[in-house]
C-alpha cells in the first residue's frame, strides 16, 4: 500500500522502508531469543520496534508486523535466528524496493523516492516564502510548526506548502469572482513563424515595443516563444567590436548558401513554451509568472490555437482593479 499506492508519503521513502523493516526484524529476533514468554515477547517486539523506528526517523507501519512475525512465526522462523533479517526480510525488502523504483517512475506525475529540492543559495528567504494573503510563511516556518505538534504527521513541508498555496489561490479566486484569461488578454497578437528571418522578427518586436512574441505554425498552434533574451544570449560577446555592431551582424541574413550562425527564429526560440487556456482563471497565472520568471503567456483555445496573450501588465491591472474595488 505504501510503496505503490502512497509512494509520496514519508513512511514509504527508502530510509523509512528499508530501515524500518530491518531494524524491526533485528528487534523481533532479539525478543524471541531472550524473552521466554511468547505473549510478553510479542508485545515487547512490536513496542520496541515502533520506539526504535520513531527514534531513528524510519517509521514504517509494516515494521511492527515484521517484528511480531519473528516472535509468533513458529519453529521454522525461530530456527533462522538472525538469518531472518537477511532472508526472507532483507531479500523481500530488496525486491520490493527495486520494483518500487521501477514502477513508480514509469508513470507521469509520480516519482520515487521523493527528493526535497534544495533552493538556490542566491535566492533570499522571502523569495521562497508563501506570500498569499497577509501572512508570509517560509518552508522553515512550516517545518518548525510540524515539529511543535509533537506527533508524526504523514505529510512533508513541501506537501503542506503546496496545500497552503492551492488553498490560498482558491480563496483569491472566490473573492475575485469569475475573471478568466479571455477577459483580460490582448487579442491582436504579433506572432512569428519558424522560418521567419531574425531581422524581420526583431523589427516586429522593436516596432511594437515587445519583449517577446509567440512562434506559431501554419494553423496558429504555439510551437515556441522568442524573447529579447533569446537574441542577446546568442550574440557573440567575445569579439572586440561594439556590442550593437555585433548584434546587427547576428540578426542580419548571411549572404550565400552556408552559415555558421542561426538564420531563422525557429533556431533560437524557446521550445515547449508555457501556455494557458482562455477559460483559465487569472489567479492560476500567478504561479506561472512568479515561478518561471516569464513576462508573457500565450493564451490558446480548446484546439490549442493561439487566441491572445496575457502579460504581467494585464494581470497586474486586473488584480489592481479588483482590490481597488473592494470595500
Amino acid at each position: 500500500m505504501l510503496l505503490f499506492a502512497a509512494s509520496h508519503a514519508p513512511m514509504a521513502q527508502p530510509w523509512s522502508f528499508i530501515g524500518g523493516q530491518l531494524v524491526s526484524a533485528v528487534i523481533g529476533v532479539t525478543c524471541a531469543k531472550f524473552i521466554p514468554s511468547l505473549y510478553l515477547a510479542a508485545a515487547m517486539a512490536s513496542a520496541l520496534a515502533i520506539l526504535a523506528m520513531h527514534m531513528l526517523r524510519c517509521l514504517h507501519p509494516p515494521g511492527g508486523a515484521t517484528a511480531l512475525v519473528a516472535v509468533i512465526g513458529g519453529a521454522q522462523v525461530h530456527a533462522l535466528g538472525y538469518g531472518y533479517v537477511l532472508v526472507p526480510v532483507g531479500l523481500n525488502v530488496m525486491v520490493m524496493f527495486v520494483l518500487a523504483l521501477t514502477l513508480n517512475n514509469l508513470f507521469p506525475g509520480r516519482r520515487y523516492p521523493v527528493v526535497t529540492p534544495v533552493p538556490p543559495k542566491e535566492k533570499s528567504e522571502s523569495a521562497a516564502a508563501l506570500s498569499f494573503g497577509r501572512v508570509i510563511l517560509s518552508h522553515e516556518d512550516l517545518k518548525d510548526a510540524l515539529k511543535e505538534m509533537n506527533a508524526f504527521i504523514d505529510v512533508t513541508e513541501d506537501d503542506l506548502a503546496d496545500i497552503y498555496t492551492k488553498a490560498s489561490m482558491h480563496s483569491m479566486r472566490r473573492r475575485m469572482g469569475e475573471i478568466y484569461c479571455r477577459d483580460i488578454m490582448v487579442r491582436d497578437v504579433v506572432t512569428a513563424e519558424y522560418g521567419d528571418e531574425l531581422e524581420v522578427v526583431w523589427e516586429k518586436m522593436r516596432a511594437h515595443k515587445l519583449k517577446g512574441v509567440p512562434v506559431v505554425d501554419r494553423v496558429q498552434r504555439v510551437i515556441g516563444i522568442v524573447t529579447i533574451v533569446d537574441f542577446l544570449k546568442r550574440t557573440d560577446t567575445r569579439a572586440k567590436s561594439d556590442l550593437l555592431d555585433r548584434f546587427r551582424e547576428f540578426i542580419r541574413r548571411t549572404p550565400g548558401v552556408t552559415t555558421v550562425k542561426p538564420e531563422v527564429v525557429g533556431e533560437i526560440m524557446s521550445t515547449s513554451p508555457i501556455t494557458a487556456t482562455e477559460n483559465m482563471h487569472i489567479v492560476s497565472l500567478i504561479p506561472f509568472f512568479s515561478e518561471h520568471n516569464i513576462h508573457h503567456i500565450p493564451i490558446v483555445n480548446e484546439e490549442k490555437r493561439l487566441v491572445g496573450m496575457v502579460t504581467q501588465t494585464e494581470l497586474t491591472v486586473a488584480l489592481y482593479r479588483h482590490w481597488a474595488a473592494m470595500p
